[in-house]
C-alpha cells in the first residue's frame, strides 16, 4: 500500500492502527513537500487555545462565575456530565506549557482572557489576581520568544451579566467597552496582536438560538438581539483598542466560516445555498465592512431591524487590520421548506461516503481554499489570518506515545490549500493550529481531542503527539 492508502485505512480503523514497520516513522517525518519557508518569511505560525477550555481554576483567586461555569454545572448540558472546572489546568501549568511550545518551535500563542477572571461581576470591581495571571502568561510567552495573540472574548460571558440579559441586553455595549478597555490598559504595553471576538456566529446561534451552548437560550428573538449587539460590539471593541493601544497594534477579529455548496448543484438548492452562506459566512463580516446585513439573500434578517436604533449602522463598521478565518469543514445543503429561516438541510458527509472526523465533520481540504478565495473578494479586508484549523480523532496513548497520522495528514492537506491560495494571490499571511493541547470541547466534553499535545485528564500529563512532532519539525524548515 502507498502512504496515502495507509492514511485512508487508518481513518477507517481508527487511532492505534498498526502499520508496517518503518512506515509510521516515515509518515510522521514526511512533510509531503511542505516547508514553512514556502509561505514566506513574514508568515505567522502559531497554536490557538481558549481560556475556558484550558485554564481550569474556575473559582480560584477571586474569579467570578462565567456562563460556561454555570451551564456546565447544570445536569444534562454536557456530555458525560463533564465540566471545565480543571480543564487542562493551564492556570497552574502555564509555565511548563509555554516552555513546551518553545520546545516545539511555536512562534505565536493565541489565547483568550476570561472576562470573569479579571472582572468577576462583568463590570466594576477589578480582580487584580486575574490581571496578574494574564500578565504572567504574557511575560512567560515573551521570555520564551513566543508572541502572544490575545482574544478579548471567547464565549465566557460573566454569569452576572447574563442575569441581566447577556448579549440580548443593549447595555452590553457599555459593559464590553469597559472590559476591553481594561484588557488594553493592562496588557497593551506588551501584546501587539489583538482579536475582538472569537466566532460571533457560533456564540450567538448556539447560545441564544438553539440553546446547545451557554447560556442555553432559545428563539429567534434572542438570536437577532444577540447578533445585532455582537455586531455593534465589533465596532465598540475595535475603536476602544485603537484608542488605547500603541499605534503599531495589530487589531483584528475572527469568524467561523464554511464553504457552502448546493447539493448536486441543483437549481432548486441554489437559493438555499445563498441563504446559508448569508447566515454562516456573511452575517457579521458584511456589516463590519460597512455593507450592512445581507438581508437580500436572507430575508429573515429583516427581524434584526427591530433592534437597530438610529445611528447604529454608522457605528457597526470598523477598519480591522486583519480578519481571522476559522475553518474546519464545508457545508452541502439542499432545500427543505420545513426548516425556518434558511429552508435548508445539511447533507451528511457519511451518507455521501466522505471521510469524517471524530466530530462527524467532513474532511475536505479544498474547502479552506474556497472560503479564503471568497473572503479575499471583499475590498475592505486588508489581511487574512487562519486563526483556527484542526481536527479531532480518537487518540490513544501506546507505550508512552500518541500516533495520530490522520491529524498529521489533515494539517498537511489543509496547509497545501492555504499555500495554493497564497500562490494564487490571496492575501493570507498566517495559520494557527487548533489546538495546542487537548481541552474541554464545550458541550461535547473531553472526548473530542483536537490537540497536537495530548493531555491526560486524570493526571494532566502532557505528551507531544506525532502531529505535534511533525509540526515542530515543519516550523524549522
Amino acid at each position: 500500500m502507498t502512504r496515502e492508502e495507509w492514511f485512508r485505512m487508518a481513518a477507517i480503523l481508527g487511532a492505534g492502527t498498526m502499520l508496517p514497520k518503518g512506515l509510521l516513522a516515515e509518515m510522521i517525518t514526511a512533510d509531503n513537500g511542505l516547508k514553512a519557508s514556502d509561505f514566506g518569511k513574514d508568515f505567522i505560525w502559531g497554536t490557538a487555545t481558549a481560556a475556558y477550555q484550558i485554564e481550569g481554576g474556575w473559582n480560584a483567586d477571586g474569579k467570578g462565575e462565567s456562563i460556561w461555569d454555570h451551564f456546565s454545572h447544570r445536569p444534562g448540558k454536557i456530555a458525560r456530565h463533564e465540566t471545565a472546572d480543571v480543564a487542562a489546568d493551564f492556570y497552574h501549568k502555564y509555565e511548563s506549557d509555554i516552555a513546551l511550545m518553545k520546545q516545539m518551535n511555536i512562534p505565536a500563542f493565541r489565547f483568550s482572557v476570561g472576562w470573569s477572571r479579571i472582572l468577576p461581576n462583568g463590570i466594576g470591581q477589578v480582580n487584580q489576581k486575574g490581571i496578574d495571571f494574564y500578565n504572567r502568561v504574557i511575560d512567560t510567552s515573551l521570555k520564551n520568544g513566543i508572541d502572544p495573540w490575545l482574544t478579548c472574548y471567547h464565549w465566557d460571558l460573566p454569569q452576572a451579566l447574563q442575569q441581566k440579559g447577556g448579549w440580548t441586553n443593549r447595555d452590553i455595549l457599555g459593559w464590553f467597552e469597559e472590559y476591553v478597555a481594561l484588557c488594553a490598559k493592562s496588557f497593551g504595553d506588551r501584546v501587539k496582536n489583538w482579536m475582538v471576538f472569537n466566532e460571533p456566529m457560533a456564540f450567538t446561534a448556539l447560545g441564544y438560538l438553539v440553546g446547545s451552548n451557554a447560556p442555553g437560550k432559545f428563539g429567534y428573538h434572542n438570536f437577532f438581539a444577540a447578533a445585532h449587539h455582537a455586531t455593534m460590539c465589533h465596532g465598540v471593541g475595535g475603536r476602544t483598542l485603537r484608542r488605547l493601544l500603541p499605534a503599531a497594534a495589530n487589531i483584528g477579529t475572527t469568524f467561523s466560516v464554511s464553504h457552502v455548496e448546493a447539493f448536486k448543484n441543483l437549481s432548486k438548492n441554489e437559493e438555499t445555498r445563498r441563504r446559508c452562506d448569508a447566515l454562516f459566512n456573511r452575517l457579521f463580516i458584511e456589516p463590519t465592512l460597512g455593507l450592512g446585513y445581507p438581508y437580500r439573500d436572507l430575508p429573515a434578517l429583516k427581524h434584526i431591524y427591530k433592534f437597530i436604533l438610529p445611528g447604529d449602522e454608522a457605528l457597526m463598521p470598523f477598519d480591522f487590520d486583519f480578519i481571522g478565518l476559522q475553518n474546519y469543514f464545508r457545508v452541502i445543503v439542499k432545500n427543505f421548506p420545513l426548516i425556518p429561516m434558511v429552508h435548508a438541510i445539511n447533507e451528511s458527509p457519511k451518507k455521501l461516503g466522505h471521510p469524517v472526523t471524530a466530530m462527524g465533520w467532513e474532511v475536505y481540504p479544498e474547502g479552506i481554499y474556497d472560503i479564503l478565495k471568497q473572503f479575499s473578494q471583499y475590498k475592505g479586508i486588508k489581511n487574512i489570518i487562519v486563526t483556527e484549523n484542526g481536527t479531532a480523532f480518537p487518540d490513544k496513548v501506546e507505550n508512552g506515545a500518541v500516533h495520530d497520522p490522520q491529524r498529521t495528514e489533515y494539517i498537511q492537506s489543509y496547509l497545501k490549500q492555504v499555500l495554493r491560495a497564497k500562490h494564487d494571490g490571496i492575501n493570507v499571511n498566517g495559520y494557527f493550529v487548533w489546538s495546542f493541547i487537548d481541552n474541554f470541547e464545550w458541550d461535547s466534553g473531553y472526548r473530542p481531542r483536537f490537540g497536537i499535545v495530548y493531555n491526560d485528564v486524570a493526571d494532566e500529563k502532557r505528551i507531544i503527539k506525532d502531529s505535534g512532532k511533525w509540526f515542530a519539525d515543519f516550523l524549522k524548515k
